[in-house]
């Protein structure tokens, strides 16, 4: 793999990824619909924006493998999460396979499978459980994934990411933290695994307090390096700080399933299959 594209290189991620990605591959190319702050004069950059399918072509045109990070990256209106992240990802998907791009690293999100209970362990077999617009998008980017991969040749690996960033930053993010350096690990398992063809593995790091089997990863190869349980107590003190929400604090889409909730905690475990038995049954 020689010509690498990062579509959302102006965002928080796309910027870690550029740095930690630049000498890997003889081409880098970067995509957003704004120009990335500090852009090396010897990147190329494409403006794109996703929803407009000839300004994705001329962003994919001679690329190899793609890391998709664009589109919106939190809960919005319908209207944009359509644009951005079921439109923008058909236009993605479908731009590469007329380009002849061989690979496609998805980046999902943990927000696909947000409402699992946190004492209900989950591997990529189960359920997807959208907590959000966004979350939904995610789970549709992943289908469209699979769509490409088995009916066009497409190799596609989807990375349910949790948390990038340099350590976790509260009690929940003790268990989806994903260090910037595991996620290279990952987007290079994506764009150079030798047998993949289509698979979903879960963005995070050495995690004692996660509820995410990601023995999928380790089997293509993962050996993350970032320990979350070195910041736990910096962690539960952040933590302390924030008000306990019953639905957010049961839920691993914390406060992305609390917010527009309708209904009452006692709803929400009948939902779940719950209704009588309490908080951690």
């Amino acid at each position: 793999m020689d010509r690498i594209l990062i579509t959302g290189a102006a965002g928080d991620v796309g910027t870690r990824l550029t740095k930690l990605l630049k000498g890997v591959y003889r081409e880098l190319r970067l995509s957003d619909r704004v120009e990335p702050k500090s852009l090396d004069p010897s990147t190329p950059f494409v403006r794109a924006d996703l929803a407009k399918l000839e300004e994705v072509e001329a962003a994919v045109e001679g690329i190899q493998g793609i890391v998709h990070l664009g589109g919106q990256s939190v809960e919005a209106p319908w209207e944009t999460i359509l644009a951005a992240n079921i439109v923008g990802a058909y236009n993605l998907f479908e731009a590469a396979r007329r380009a002849g791009v061989e690979r496609i690293v998805f980046a999902t999100s943990n927000h696909a499978m947000g409402f699992w209970p946190r004492d209900t362990k989950i591997g990529t077999n189960a359920l997807v459980h959208p907590d959000t617009r966004y979350g939904l998008s995610k789970a549709f980017g992943e289908a469209l994934g699979a769509l490409y991969a088995f009916k066009h040749g497409l190799r596609v690996l989807n990375i349910r990411i949790g948390n990038v960033g340099d350590k976790p930053l509260d009690g929940r993010r003790l268990g989806i933290w994903l260090k910037p350096d595991d996620l290279v690990q990952l987007v290079r398992i994506g764009l150079e695994h030798p047998d993949l063809r289509y698979e979903v593995v879960y963005g995070m790091s050495d995690n004692k307090a996660g509820w995410w089997d990601n023995s999928n990863a380790y089997r293509l190869g993962y050996r993350p390096t970032g320990v979350a349980e070195k910041y736990r107590a910096e962690a539960m003190e952040a933590q302390a700080k924030i008000a306990p929400n019953p639905i957010a604090d049961l839920l691993q889409g914390g406060p992305f399933c609390a917010d527009e909730f309708t209904g009452t905690f006692e709803d929400l475990l009948a939902r779940l299959g719950r209704a009588g038995k309490g908080k951690a049954s």
